[in-house]
């Protein structure tokens, strides 16, 4: 079946225009490498996928493809078997009827080109490997682009299910700020936060739950979302004669605005918006300065009742979310100190190496 192909004129001439497209992209490659690349892998899954339709070449068509262009190409490794295969599968997600997406497929595989051309090879493979739609599919490349995630860090969205927790807060953003802040504020708040880097006892408090948020400040960062820079915890704020606490201060470097954080091992309370909205005034009177944006505060409890939490934000007048946070398992408290801390580990596994 294979000398068949291989001797089909029609399939000797379509090699050799692949061929020279390949030439092609490759003199561009200096310039434009991935995004010359994944224009030139678009284009030829658009082939593979009409040749398949309209010429009788058979299962072995994608083998005889990846050997006559690794051939050609030795020193470029898009052509292995499994590649082609991927860059036919790549093809057919975007451009394939979708019955979940509202846009014509046409449009939907034009918008998906111009996003996917910017985002690296490895990262395009990984999102339609976890996907099925190409709305979430979109969403990460759009991300990916936005935030400059490596591929670890894009799979990690992926894994945490980023797309279902974005934008999912209560909020009171449309109210209180001016487009597009207000989208831009409401998409940088997910619900639930994924704290399963911490393992604290059933009984934990406050204190503990901020102090090992900041124990793990990589991960807490990675989760919270890009733009976030960490000022503090328990940060002193003088009003009148008395002196309040910020259980954690961030300035987010988009936004260009202060964000106070509040943490609630309890479900949540209408008094805590009040509360926060007290905190907020007061950043915003005392370190919010010319050029910065209103200020705006996250509530992250341990749960919350979402008809209470709307009512609770509805008559609020400074910006803020209420967001529930998950956590692994919690240990006994019979347990605590009894296993040993990932430093510890680490510390073990280097003085073995």
């Amino acid at each position: 079946m294979a000398n068949e192909i291989a001797a089909s004129k029609e399939y000797r001439q379509w090699l050799i225009d692949i061929k020279l497209r390949a030439r092609a992209a490759q003199l561009k490659a200096a310039t434009a490498v991935n995004t010359t690349l994944l224009e030139f892998y678009w284009q030829l899954g658009a082939d593979i996928v009409q040749k398949q339709k309209n010429a009788a070449w058979g299962s072995g068509f994608l083998k005889q493809l990846s050997k006559d262009l690794m051939a050609e190409f030795p020193d470029m490794k898009g052509f292995s078997y499994r590649n082609i295969v991927f860059v036919r599968q790549w093809y057919l997600f975007y451009s394939t009827e979708d019955t979940k997406v509202k846009q014509p497929v046409s449009q939907v595989a034009g918008q998906a080109v111009l996003q996917l051309v910017q985002i690296p090879w490895g990262h395009n493979i990984a999102i339609i490997q976890k996907y099925d739609t190409v709305e979430q599919a979109l969403f990460y490349a759009r991300k990916t682009i936005e935030n400059n995630w490596s591929r670890s860090v894009l799979i990690h969205q992926i894994e945490s299910d980023f797309f279902a927790r974005s934008g999912k807060a209560i909020t009171n953003f449309q109210a209180t700020l001016p487009a597009p802040q207000s989208d831009l504020a409401r998409e940088m708040i997910k619900d639930p936060y994924n704290f399963d880097f911490l393992t604290l006892t059933e009984d934990y408090t406050e204190r503990e739950l901020e102090k090992g948020l900041i124990d793990h400040l990589a991960k807490f960062l990675m989760e919270l979302g890009a733009g976030f820079a960490y000022l503090g915890k328990q940060v002193s704020l003088p009003v009148g004669e008395r002196e309040f606490f910020l259980d954690l201060l961030f300035y987010h470097t988009r936004l260009h605005c202060y964000v106070v954080i509040e943490l609630k091992t309890v479900e949540f309370e209408p008094e805590h918006a009040g509360k926060l909205n007290f905190y907020i005034k007061a950043v915003d009177e005392q370190l919010r300065c010319e050029g910065d944006k209103p200020t705006i505060g996250i509530l992250l409890c341990k749960s919350k009742d979402k008809v209470v939490a709307e009512y609770a934000l509805s008559d609020i007048h400074k910006p803020m979310g209420v967001s529930e946070y998950e956590l692994t398992q919690a240990l006994p408290d019979d347990l605590k100190g009894s296993l040993p801390t990932i430093e510890q580990i680490e510390a073990e596994l280097a003085e073995q190496g």
